[in-house]
């Protein structure tokens, strides 16, 4: 155990820029984030070397850009490091897809079922249509949410189940064409799921308070009784006190 949580430190971070809607010919940067200081780093596309530097100035972030992408800079990348004292390489880094938007490919249609507004634990849906492998994409996340690929049909449906506030935002979808992994569509048109609280159900509201009236009420008794209970035992102790210093006591 100790083992493996000693090479999830090591493991490296990979981040893209721009990590959406690249198209051919853009300028594009990966980002291999380093967790403690590193000789040389190497970048690995589709499971093959591809290039390498050397961290000379032991910077905690080593990047590798491409200027004018191309068909050939598409698809998986990881990166990795070496450190010298002691010699060690690292894990590899989680895989970055670098992807080429055609806008070639018209944008995929969507809809959100029910709409905008839903209250809490309710199950949404969210249908793409086109033809393709479909994304679902939701704004703030630079990697896509769900991925659906609904074979003899050109519509995919993404189900969130039981939402819940941090299923709130704006959803879009896109997609790749088959036999082009590498390639994909823009980005769609959009839509906005709000989550509310769920409401109280009829009646729940004045049984509530039938219940907390009921609780203060079996309160009230108690301390009632509680309250007689006492009185009768000191006015007894009283009793028997005046009792015992009376002269009659202690003529008897």
């Amino acid at each position: 155990m100790a083992a493996s949580r000693e090479q999830h430190q090591l493991r490296p971070s990979l981040c893209l820029h721009p990590n959406q809607g690249v198209s051919l010919g853009d300028n594009v940067t990966l980002q291999c984030h380093l967790p403690q200081l590193a000789a040389r780093v190497m970048l690995y596309q589709n499971r093959r070397w591809r290039t390498e530097k050397e961290n000379e100035k032991r910077q905690p972030t080593v990047e590798f850009s491409f200027l004018y992408t191309k068909w050939t800079d598409m698809g998986v990348y990881w990166c990795q490091y070496q450190v010298l004292d002691p010699p060690k390489t690292s894990e590899k880094s989680n895989p970055v897809e670098l992807v080429a938007t055609d806008h070639m490919y018209p944008p995929p249609g969507i809809s959100l079922s029910p709409e905008e507004h839903v209250e809490m634990g309710t199950n949404v849906t969210i249908h793409c249509w086109n033809h393709g492998t479909f994304f679902l994409h939701k704004d703030g996340h630079s990697a896509p949410v769900q991925c659906q690929d609904p074979k003899g049909g050109g519509t995919a449906t993404f189900i969130l189940f039981g939402v819940t506030p941090a299923d709130a935002g704006t959803y879009r979808c896109s997609y790749r064409p088959g036999g082009s992994y590498f390639l994909s569509s823009s980005l769609g048109d959009n839509v906005t799921l709000k989550v509310t609280p769920a409401t109280t159900p009829p009646g729940a509201e004045r049984m509530s308070r039938g219940n907390l009236v009921v609780a203060v009420v079996r309160g009230c008794a108690a301390a009632l009784v509680f309250g007689l209970g006492l009185y009768f035992i000191l006015d007894a102790r009283s009793f028997w006190i005046r009792r015992d210093e009376s002269p009659c006591g202690e003529g008897a």
